[in-house]
C-alpha cells in the first residue's frame, strides 16, 4: 500500500494541547454497528467478567536536556533509548552536529554533568553520560511532550503525562503509553471488582515512535526497535483467557506490539527488541480489542489500526471522530476497536 492511502486532513485545532481535567473524562469513541459515543468512565459497559485487560507500566523519564558546547554552541539532547550502564542513544539538535570527542555540558545551580558525544549511528549520537543516564536527566531534564504539543511543558505534565500504575522501575520511555492516560485508580478497582484481570507488559517508547513514514510504499519503511518485557506468567494468562472465551484487550497500541511480536514468533516469553510493523495485511495472533488514542496521518500507529479493524472502516471512524469535534493525539479522546 501507498503511505498516502494513509494521509487525512487533521484541524489543527483537534491537537490536544492539555490533557482532559479528569482523567477519565474524556470522551470514547466505541467501534460499533452503529457507533457509540461515551465518556471513557464508561468503558467498563463493554469489558467483561472473564476478560483480560493488558496494560504498559513503563515511565516517562524527562528526556529532553538543554545544554552548550565547551565552545558556547546551545544543544538539545533528546534521549532515545539507555544502552549501558553510563552510555545512551540520543537525537541532538544544534546548529551544527557535534563530532565524536565533542564534550556537551548541562548544569544549574545544583548539578552540572559533563556528556561526552562518542560515536554517530545514522540519525542518533551514541553518548557517555559519565554517570548512570536517568540520573542526569532525572536532575535536569524536561518532560518530552511531543512536537505536535505547540506549548512549553508545564508543571502539571509531569503528573498527567504519566499513567496511574506507572512503575519506576521502568523509567526509561521517552514518550508515554498514551491509552493508559484515560484510566484513574477508581476505575481500575472497579474494573478487578467486575472479575476483569489486569496484567501488565513493558515496553520502553522511543522517541522513533513520532518518526513519520516518509516511504512511498509502506513496505519499504524501516520501523525503530523498542525494548519489550512479556513474561511467561502472562503469556500463560492470554492462552488461558482465549480457552474460556474471554477478550484479550490492550491499553494501547505499545502492549498490542509488545503481545503480537511474542505471539507471532510463538515464544513462551520475551526480554528483547521487537521492530515489529503492523499494517494492513497482517494477521493478528492474539489481542482482540484495543483501546488507542487518534493517531497522526502516515504514521505507523494509523497504520496498525488500519491492520486492526479494516482500512476502509478507520477511514470511516476518523471521518467520525473529526466531524464530532474528538480531541486528537497524546492528550486527546480514546476508542475502543474491536478487531475484524
Amino acid at each position: 500500500m501507498k503511505t498516502i492511502e494513509f494521509d487525512y486532513d487533521l484541524p489543527e485545532e483537534l491537537i490536544a494541547a492539555y490533557p482532559c481535567k479528569d482523567r477519565t473524562k474524556s470522551r470514547l469513541l466505541v467501534d460499533s454497528n452503529p457507533e457509540d459515543h461515551r465518556i471513557f468512565s464508561e468503558i467498563d459497559r463493554f469489558i467483561n467478567k472473564d476478560d483480560l485487560l493488558i496494560l504498559n507500566n513503563t515511565s516517562v523519564l524527562p528526556a529532553r536536556l538543554f545544554g552548550k558546547k565547551e565552545t558556547g554552541g546551545e544543544v538539545e539532547v533528546f534521549l532515545e533509548r539507555i544502552i549501558g550502564e553510563t552510555t545512551a542513544l540520543v537525537q541532538i539538535r544544534s546548529s551544527r552536529s557535534p563530532k565524536p570527542g565533542t564534550t556537551i555540558v548541562v548544569e544549574n545551580n545544583e548539578h552540572c554533568f559533563k556528556l561526552l558525544c562518542k560515536d554517530r549511528k545514522d540519525e542518533f549520537f551514541i553518548i557517555d553520560f559519565q554517570d548512570d543516564p536517568k540520573k542526569v536527566f532525572n536532575s535536569l531534564g524536561k518532560i518530552p511532550l511531543p512536537p505536535y504539543i505547540k506549548r512549553k511543558t508545564e508543571k502539571e505534565d509531569s503528573h498527567r503525562y504519566q499513567t496511574v500504575y506507572e512503575n519506576k522501575n521502568y523509567q526509561e520511555s521517552v514518550a508515554a503509553p498514551t491509552a493508559g492516560l484515560h484510566f484513574d485508580n477508581l476505575l481500575l478497582r472497579k474494573l478487578k471488582k467486575k472479575g476483569t484481570k489486569i496484567e501488565y507488559i513493558n515496553l520502553t517508547v522511543g522517541a522513533g515512535t513520532f518518526q513519520p513514514v516518509k516511504a512511498e510504499n509502506i513496505t519499504d519503511h524501516k520501523i525503530h526497535s523498542e525494548y519489550i518485557n512479556v513474561s511467561k506468567e502472562l503469556v500463560n494468562e492470554i492462552i488461558n483467557t482465549k480457552k474460556i472465551g474471554g477478550n484479550v484487550i490492550a491499553v494501547g497500541t505499545t502492549s498490542l506490539r509488545a503481545i503480537e511480536t511474542v505471539f507471532s514468533k510463538q515464544l513462551d516469553e520475551y526480554d528483547g527488541l521487537t521492530d515489529i510493523f503492523i499494517y494492513p495485511g497482517y494477521e493478528f495472533k492474539a489481542i482482540d480489542k484495543l483501546i488507542t488514542n487518534f493517531h497522526l496521518p502516515k504514521s505507523t500507529l494509523l497504520m496498525l489500526v488500519a491492520a486492526f479493524i479494516g482500512f476502509d472502516r478507520m477511514k470511516h471512524l476518523y471521518e467520525i471522530a473529526i466531524k464530532e469535534r474528538y480531541r486528537f493525539l497524546s492528550y486527546g479522546d480514546a476508542t475502543f476497536l474491536t478487531r475484524k
